[in-house]
């Protein structure tokens, strides 16, 4: 089963996440499981060192790699970047709101108001 674009780099980063160290290719194939090949998560690896989100463990093991942001930082820049691709971004953010739980609704407002 092939995975859709992109998907391959998000669970690679999930498991880089998951993690409070850095990780070798081994290490992640294996969090990542579905029988990839090691040169496939090592391929994925580089191109996201390549785009800079994540970089080689200088100070731990050789071979390592852990991610730049934090989940939640690039979640959000994830979510400007849409945004700011898209030609109505205002409804893009309708539809985002629609869909919020009531405690993610309830914690957006909170946030909204803090900032006033």
């Amino acid at each position: 089963m092939r995975r859709s674009a992109g998907e391959l780099e998000s669970q690679v980063l999930g498991a880089l996440w998951a993690s409070e160290k850095a990780l070798t290719p081994t290490e992640i194939q294996s969090e990542v499981g579905g029988g990839l090949a090691y040169n496939t998560i090592h391929t994925t690896l580089k191109r996201l060192y390549d785009k800079g989100v994540v970089v080689r463990d200088a100070e731990g093991r050789r071979g390592a790699y852990r991610p730049v942001t934090a989940t939640a930082q690039a979640t959000a820049e994830a979510m400007h970047l849409a945004l700011e691709r898209n030609p109505d971004p205002i409804s893009s953010l309708q539809h985002f709101v629609s869909g919020l739980g009531p405690d993610e609704e309830r914690a957006l407002r909170d946030l909204l108001d803090r900032k006033r």
